[in-house]
């Protein structure tokens, strides 16, 4: 009895052994599993102006030091985190102003403290941020995707194919890009059949700056097809000029940008364009004045959502 009750006790240390170290090794597995399925995250190589970046697919957490990045990420319904609210945030992209979302400091002056702890899966930086590029991809992957003013919509939609594959959402890229291009060329059938020309100008401050070709308001004459009333250079700030400019070039079109209305300051456009000299223009005269929206023209640009507004615009004040 005594030996038969000792097998039995000895059977059962041994059963409860075996199954504690069953469930050990399952732990072990799901573990191992858990750290597979961490190591086999896609990803893919991004070439851009500044280097080449390995960016995770479907990134759940984003940094975006560009309104039209950011717009564009929304578009494909990808998760921005933190943005720089200490520039002019565009009232169309007022709810990332939420503290629902990190502000990360300013366009030229990173949060790098801030940054590093959210530790995003990605950040997308352009020109403004571009001197920061080195010390964020420190941080976390670091992808420069600006707009080249001269070549507007190869570059744009070239950044927006890379954003597509980044997201799974190529698809939705292409039907976005497809109804942009319906817009545009509607204004380019009219452009071509019209004699009419434009005048791009910018106010701040009671002065005046042109925009012609190639300049960072260019898609106007480049890519929308309106004749240019003067051959301006291209130049990022544009080219001062006077009501005397205005009068004798004589646009049958003005398209007007608010530059110190849209940075905050006070407004200018109105007193330059109460002006005798601009009165005589035919674009005055035939209320040819087109007001340029600077949260998308001078804040953003270069997004999905941005760019779509931005010829639309044009569009519906554009009759040629």
């Amino acid at each position: 009895m005594k030996k038969h009750m000792l097998w039995m006790m000895t059977a059962l240390s041994v059963t409860g052994l075996a199954a504690c170290g069953g469930d050990t090794n399952t732990g072990a597995a799901e573990e191992d599993t858990s750290s597979n399925e961490d190591a086999s995250q896609e990803t893919m190589t991004v070439e851009h102006e500044l280097g080449e970046t390995e960016v995770p697919v479907n990134p759940d957490s984003v940094v975006s030091f560009d309104n039209g990045l950011t717009d564009s990420v929304r578009a494909l319904d990808g998760n921005i985190t933190g943005i720089p609210k200490a520039n002019n945030v565009p009232e169309y992209l007022s709810d990332f102003e939420s503290d629902e979302y990190e502000d990360v400091g300013s366009l030229f002056e990173p949060n790098f403290e801030l940054i590093n702890e959210m530790q995003p899966d990605v950040i997308f930086i352009s020109g403004r941020a571009s001197d920061s590029y080195e010390e964020l991809s420190e941080i976390a992957p670091t992808v420069y995707m600006a707009v080249d003013n001269e070549n507007y919509m190869e570059s744009f939609e070239e950044n927006m194919h890379t954003l597509g594959e980044i997201f799974g959402a190529e698809d939705e890229v292409e039907a976005q890009l497809s109804e942009i291009h319906a817009v545009i060329d509607d204004v380019r059938e009219r452009a071509e059949n019209s004699d009419e020309n434009g005048l791009i100008i910018s106010a701040d401050e009671g002065a005046v700056s042109a925009y012609g070709a190639g300049s960072r308001f260019g898609l106007i004459h480049d890519v929308l097809g309106i004749t240019p009333a003067d051959d301006i250079d291209s130049q990022t700030h544009g080219e001062t000029v006077s009501f005397e400019y205005i009068a004798e070039t004589n646009p049958g079109y003005l398209f007007v940008l608010d530059r110190g209305a849209t940075i905050g300051d006070e407004a200018s456009s109105d007193q330059i364009l109460d002006n005798e000299l601009v009165d005589r223009t035919d674009a005055a005269q035939n209320e040819n004045i087109v007001h340029m929206n600077g949260d998308y023209w001078y804040l953003s640009g270069g997004g999905l959502e941005s760019v779509r507004y931005m010829v639309e615009e044009i569009d519906e004040g554009f009759e040629g």
